[in-house]
């Protein structure tokens, strides 16, 4: 996201600042092991978090919401039980997307680009969980690497499915993505599926 200046970096920072963070560490290590939902689904309940509470929230404050969020919408928690708990627990906006709204697709493992073709990432505009940043949508790039095939964060957030597609880096000049605002001679690498990218 653009307008929230640079990244800060503590090189003390420890692994966890109180232990109740440990505590969320592994209770969600617990609950994704259990199988009560999988690592995109997660990442798409910490996406659907209130913006206020997201941006005022630290990084495991982030991991307890989605996970209540999540053990509330299997019904293995009830919100007045988190409530009587907690004495209030703020829960993620519900999904927007639902199974139906995102395609069955067959597994691919076979390639279509090879390193140096030159791609397009598709513009493609969805509601729910994607890990197509924002940032490189319509913008023109560079195979540099192919990788193995990876599962398709789309089908497994909201289908449950896991399906594999295959994945590539792609480099792309900093021109290409923020124009004068760059610095020049300097390129960003992306990790994406294949279902992303379209040839030039």
């Amino acid at each position: 996201m653009e307008g929230f200046g640079a990244v800060e970096v503590d090189p003390e920072e420890p692994t966890f600042r109180e232990p109740w963070e440990a505590r969320t560490f592994a209770v969600a290590g617990g609950a994704l092991a259990a199988g009560g939902f999988n690592t995109p689904m997660f990442r798409h309940a910490i996406e659907r978090m209130d913006p206020g509470h997201y941006l005022t929230s630290s990084y495991y404050e982030h991991w307890l919401t989605a996970v209540a969020t999540l053990l509330v919408e299997a019904g293995t928690i009830a919100p007045t039980e988190l409530d009587a708990r907690a004495g209030g627990f703020p829960l993620s906006h519900p999904a927007a997307v639902g199974a139906g709204d995102v395609d069955a697709v067959a597994p691919r493992e076979t390639p279509r680009f090879a390193v140096r073709d030159d791609v397009r990432v598709r513009d493609v505009q969805f509601p729910g969980h994607t890990r197509c940043p924002r940032y490189v949508r319509g913008r023109r790039g560079v195979v540099v690497r192919v990788d193995p095939a990876a599962p398709i964060p789309e089908v497994e957030a909201h289908r449950g499915e896991r399906v594999l597609d295959p994945s590539y880096s792609v480099r792309f000049d900093a021109a290409e993505l923020w124009s004068e605002a760059s610095e020049p001679n300097a390129f960003v690498h992306v990790d994406l599926t294949e279902r992303y990218l379209e040839p030039v």
